[in-house]
C-alpha cells in the first residue's frame, strides 16, 4: 500500500504545471494600482493539486520591513548585462506567503528606493531590463522550470525576447512558453534604440518595424506582443476596443496582426478583503437583506468623519480613482455645478493631476457642505466609503477593467459608467421596464450624457426606492470574485502546455 501511495504522489509531483508570474508590483508586498492586486489575488486561486503557481518581482527597498524581514536568502550570483565590462550582482530572496512562493530580485543599484517606479522613464527602463533578464538567469538555479511565464504589463515584457534570443539555446528552457497580460496598454516602457541595445546587448536584427522598433525608437511592450506565446488583456470588452486606433495607442495594428492569440478574462476581486459582512473598516458590518439600514449608518457616521452634514437622505457620489484625465475628471469638471445640488454630497478620494487634484480642493472650498476632496488614499477611508455611498462615478474615457466597480457592487455601491471596456463587461444598466441592472451606464464620452444619467440615477434613488434597493441586492450577489476567472486561467494554462 505504502508503495502505491507513493506511486500515486510521484505522479502528482511529475503532473505538476509549473507557472511563474513576472511583475513589477505584487500585493500585500507593493502596490501602485491593480496590477498588483491581480498578481497577488489571481495565485491564490489557481488549484494548487494541478499548478505550482510561483511569483517573481524586484527586491525594492521599499517593500515595509515586516515583511522584508521575514525573507530568506537563497544565493546571488554575477550576471552579464548589456554591454557593460563586468557582471551585475543577482540577488535572490524567498518568502511563502499564503501558500505561494515568491522570489525576489535583490540588486541595490536598481532596487533601493522609496517608491518603485520614479519620474525617469529611461531609468526605469534600465531597472526593469535588468529584472527581465534576472528572471531568466535566476530560474536555473533555484531549479525550477516554468512550463509558462506569464508576463505582466511592460515592465516584464523583455522576458519573451530574451527568450528568443540571449536564452534561446538554453535547453533549460527548450519547453517554456510565455503570456503577455496587457493591464494598460498606455504604458509601453519606450526609449532611443541605442539605449536598449547598451542595457540589453540584443542583435540588430530585433530592433526593426516588425519586432522592437517603435517610431525610431525601441518599445519593451511591443517587443513583448510580438514574441510572447499568446497576449491576454483583463476584459473582454477592451480585448477588441484595442484593436482599433483610439484604444489602441499606436499598437492596434499589431494587436490586429495577433488577434488569433489574443483574448480577454476578467479581473476579478477577492471576497475574503472586500466583504461587507466581515468588514472592521467599516462603521457597520451588512449583507444584502440589511443593507438599507446599515449603509445609512455608514454614512451618517462617515459624514460626520469627514465634516460634511450628517443626513442619511443625501444622495452621496464616491468617486475612488487615480485622478488622471483617463479616468473622465474633464467630464466631471465639466458638470460638476449641476451634479452637486443640495441633495447631493460628492466625495473623493484619490491622487494624480495636480490640476485635477486642484480642480476638487477648489469646488470643496466652494461648497464645502457638498463635495469632500480626499487627496490621499487610505485604504481605511476606501472601505468606509464603499459601504457609505449610493453611487460610485467612473466616467472613464477608457478602462481596461476597472476594480473599483467590483468592490462597489460587492458593497451595493451602484455604479455609474462609461460603456467601455470591463465597465461594459461588468455593469449592467438599469431597465425599469423589466426590473434588471446593477447600475447605471452610458455610452459616448459626452458631459451632458453623464450628467443625464447621474440624474436618472437621482430619481430611482428617491422616487423609485423599492426599484433602488432591490438592485442593490442584486449587485451585492453578482459574482465577480476570481473564481470564475481562475478557471479561465487554468483552462488556457492547460492547452498551451499541450499545444
Amino acid at each position: 500500500m505504502k508503495a502505491a501511495a507513493a506511486v500515486i504522489f510521484l505522479k502528482g509531483v511529475i503532473n505538476m504545471k509549473n507557472i511563474l508570474f513576472a511583475a513589477s508590483e505584487c500585493v500585500p508586498f507593493i502596490k501602485t494600482g491593480g496590477l498588483a492586486d491581480v498578481t497577488g489575488a489571481l495565485p491564490q486561486y489557481i488549484n494548487k493539486d494541478e499548478f505550482d503557481v510561483r511569483v517573481i518581482m524586484p527586491y525594492y527597498t521599499c517593500i515595509p520591513k515586516e515583511y522584508r524581514d521575514r525573507f530568506k536568502y537563497v544565493t546571488h550570483f554575477y550576471m552579464d548585462y548589456g554591454l557593460r565590462s563586468e557582471g551585475v550582482h543577482v540577488g535572490i530572496m524567498e518568502y511563502e506567503y499564503n501558500g505561494i512562493k515568491f522570489y525576489f530580485v535583490d540588486n541595490e543599484f536598481y532596487f533601493k528606493c522609496d517608491t518603485p517606479y520614479s519620474n525617469d522613464i529611461k531609468r526605469d527602463i534600465e531597472r526593469f531590463t535588468f529584472f527581465c533578464k534576472a528572471v531568466l538567469a535566476i530560474l536555473p538555479v533555484i531549479g525550477f522550470r516554468p512550463d509558462i511565464i506569464h508576463c505582466h504589463d511592460w515592465q516584464s515584457a523583455l522576458i519573451p525576447v530574451f527568450l528568443h534570443s540571449t536564452f534561446a539555446t538554453n535547453p533549460f528552457f527548450s519547453s517554456t512558453k510565455t503570456i503577455m497580460t496587457i493591464h494598460n496598454l498606455k504604458f509601453q516602457g519606450v526609449w532611443d534604440i541605442d539605449t536598449f541595445k547598451y542595457n540589453t546587448a540584443l542583435p540588430d536584427y530585433m530592433f526593426t518595424s516588425d519586432k522592437l522598433e517603435f517610431h525610431q525608437g525601441a518599445n519593451m511592450l511591443k517587443g513583448g506582443l510580438v514574441y510572447a506565446d499568446y497576449i491576454t488583456t483583463v476584459s473582454e470588452t477592451y480585448a477588441e476596443e484595442i484593436k482599433y486606433p483610439f484604444y489602441g495607442e499606436q499598437l492596434d495594428g499589431l494587436l490586429r496582426a495577433r488577434s488569433a492569440s489574443l483574448r480577454g478574462i476578467l479581473n476579478g476581486i477577492d471576497y475574503n478583503i472586500f466583504d461587507p459582512a466581515n468588514d472592521q473598516k467599516i462603521f457597520a458590518e451588512y449583507g444584502p437583506a440589511t443593507a438599507k439600514a446599515k449603509k445609512a449608518v455608514n454614512k451618517e457616521k462617515l459624514q460626520e468623519q469627514l465634516g460634511l452634514p450628517v443626513d442619511k437622505d443625501k444622495y452621496m457620489i464616491a468617486m475612488i480613482s487615480r485622478l488622471t484625465d483617463q479616468k473622465g475628471l474633464d467630464l466631471v469638471n465639466y458638470a460638476i455645478e449641476r451634479i452637486c445640488d443640495e441633495n447631493t454630497q460628492l466625495v473623493i478620494i484619490g491622487t494624480g493631476d495636480q490640476r485635477y487634484e486642484n480642480m476638487f480642493k477648489h469646488y470643496q472650498w466652494k461648497y464645502p457642505d457638498r463635495v469632500s476632496a480626499n487627496i490621499l488614499y487610505s485604504d481605511d477611508l476606501a472601505h468606509k466609503l464603499y459601504a457609505a455611498a449610493d453611487a460610485m462615478l467612473m466616467p472613464s474615457l477608457f478602462e481596461p477593467c476597472g476594480l473599483t466597480q467590483l468592490i462597489s457592487l460587492r458593497y451595493g455601491t451602484l455604479p455609474i459608467v462609461r460603456e467601455t471596456g470591463g465597465l461594459k463587461d461588468t455593469v449592467q444598466p438599469y431597465n425599469e421596464f423589466d426590473g434588471t441592472g446593477t447600475g447605471f451606464s452610458f455610452a459616448n464620452f459626452n458631459g451632458d450624457e453623464m450628467l443625464g444619467v447621474i440624474n436618472y440615477s437621482k430619481h430611482i434613488y428617491y422616487n423609485h426606492r423599492d426599484q433602488w434597493d432591490k438592485m442593490v441586492k442584486r449587485s451585492m450577489e453578482a459574482d465577480f470574485s476570481w473564481n470564475s476567472s481562475a478557471r479561465q486561467y487554468e483552462g488556457m494554462y492547460s492547452w498551451m502546455i499541450n499545444w
